[in-house]
């Protein structure tokens, strides 16, 4: 086209004069006047052919030209588009890059977390406040007969560190309390009257005859030995539903020799009801490690006390995220008026990171409200790894299984005994 387009242009335009030294001018053949041109170099006239293509890129040319701010815009605006192709190809890899590296810490999070809470499993047992001590069912009917089977166990006292170790070996013949004609036997250890300084065994899963092997040391002065009693009793451990008692052993220590090792076998007897029942409640724990994230929901609770004059209460129930034995965090439920057997099913988040895990607990607190005068506290149970028992073994299983809600049952316990230590 462009060639078309010259060679029309040459045709209409006239004759070319020229002139030597000082270039060409067009020559008007219709007017016989000659213009001002394009001023090319000097030719020789025997160059027809170069000086028409010459003529014909300066033809070219003049249409053509370009503004100086147009052409600045142009590179200005190809520059951006370089430059932004190259900016989001640099984010993408980016992204892949820290996609591949926060996932991999995000398993090896995990894989954290889970080795922790495996290794909580094989040491947390049942709390001794959370058990009714009755027996019922299968159990019941053995007691009757007064085959609860038999314990093990040895003495000695160590006057040099003034403690006394209380060895508790094995079992025969225990009562079956499972549907399944069996039980998971554990024994609880404490000297009376001091009932939060105890021991406790490990789960052993479907046997009626357990073998323990564990010694547990007890600091007291050898004078002061004379009024207490020891008491060994035996659970049988059930997770989603009220520990069953098969029996227990009571050792008054003013009737035994502790001049050298005792070892003997003793008949369990049935255990007797101690405590106030406080009612139980239901929740479950969630932790995420990636994101650093504890979810406590507050299910639901049954059989509460009766505080309120009417025989029923107005229950609520308070969270609170301890670290170091001090309260950091305070969440609380709604109230449920005039029930012993609230429903909640709220839910409350509270963020621990990773490597912080191991040094916070959660207490629960039901309390009754009482819009005239101060809210009473019914009970409260407390979960963590300084707690120890069933709110250890909650909390082990929740960091043994990350990311899943893990719901479990927990008995009310007096709300003036002592919280746990803090971690270390």
């Amino acid at each position: 086209m462009v060639s078309a387009w010259i060679r029309a242009s040459i045709r209409s335009i006239g004759e070319i004069s020229w002139k030597k030294n000082t270039g060409i001018q067009w020559m008007d053949m219709a007017g016989g006047k000659t213009r001002p041109g394009f001023q090319f170099p000097h030719v020789s006239r025997t160059e027809p052919a170069s000086l028409l293509l010459r003529a014909s890129m300066s033809v070219v040319s003049m249409p053509s030209a370009v503004p100086p701010w147009a052409l600045a815009t142009i590179v200005l605006v190809s520059g951006l588009l370089v430059f932004s192709c190259c900016f989001c190809l640099c984010r993408k890899r980016c992204r892949r890059r820290m996609g591949k590296k926060s996932q991999a810490q995000a398993q090896v999070h995990l894989q954290e977390v889970k080795e922790l809470g495996r290794s909580y499993i094989d040491k947390v047992q049942p709390e001794v406040e959370e058990l009714e001590p009755t027996l019922s069912g299968p159990g019941q009917q053995v007691a009757e007969k007064n085959e609860l089977g038999r314990l093990q166990y040895s003495l000695d006292y160590d006057f040099q560190s003034g403690q006394l170790l209380v060895g508790i070996l094995q079992a025969q013949g225990l009562a079956a309390l499972d549907l399944g004609g069996s039980s998971d036997p554990y024994v609880r250890v404490y000297l009376l009257p001091d009932k939060r300084r105890r021991h406790e065994t490990k789960v052993h899963r479907q046997t009626l005859n357990p073998h323990f092997g564990e010694t547990f040391a007890f600091k007291v002065p050898y004078v002061e030995l004379g009024g207490r009693i020891l008491v060994m009793a035996v659970y049988d451990f059930d997770r989603f539903s009220r520990n069953d008692a098969i029996g227990e052993v009571r050792v008054a220590m003013s009737s035994v020799d502790l001049g050298r090792p005792v070892l003997s076998w003793r008949e369990l007897q049935a255990t007797p009801r101690e405590e106030e029942k406080l009612g139980d409640i239901c929740f479950s724990l969630r932790y995420v490690p990636t994101a650093g994230k504890l979810t406590v929901i507050v299910l639901e609770a049954k059989n509460l006390k009766k505080m309120d004059v009417g025989g029923l209460s107005d229950p609520y129930v308070k969270v609170h995220l301890l670290q170091g034995g001090k309260k950091v965090r305070k969440k609380k439920t709604t109230i449920k008026k005039n029930t012993l057997n609230p429903y909640y099913n709220e839910a409350f988040s509270f963020e621990v990171p990773c490597d912080q895990v191991q040094k916070v607990q959660v207490e629960l607190t039901v309390l009754d409200y009482d819009k005239l005068g101060k809210n009473e506290a019914i009970g409260r149970v407390a979960v963590g790894a300084a707690v120890g028992g069933a709110g250890l073994r909650h909390w082990a299983d929740m960091l043994a299984n990350p990311r899943r809600p893990i719901a479990q049952w927990h008995s009310l316990r007096p709300p003036d005994r002592v919280r746990p230590l803090p971690v270390p």
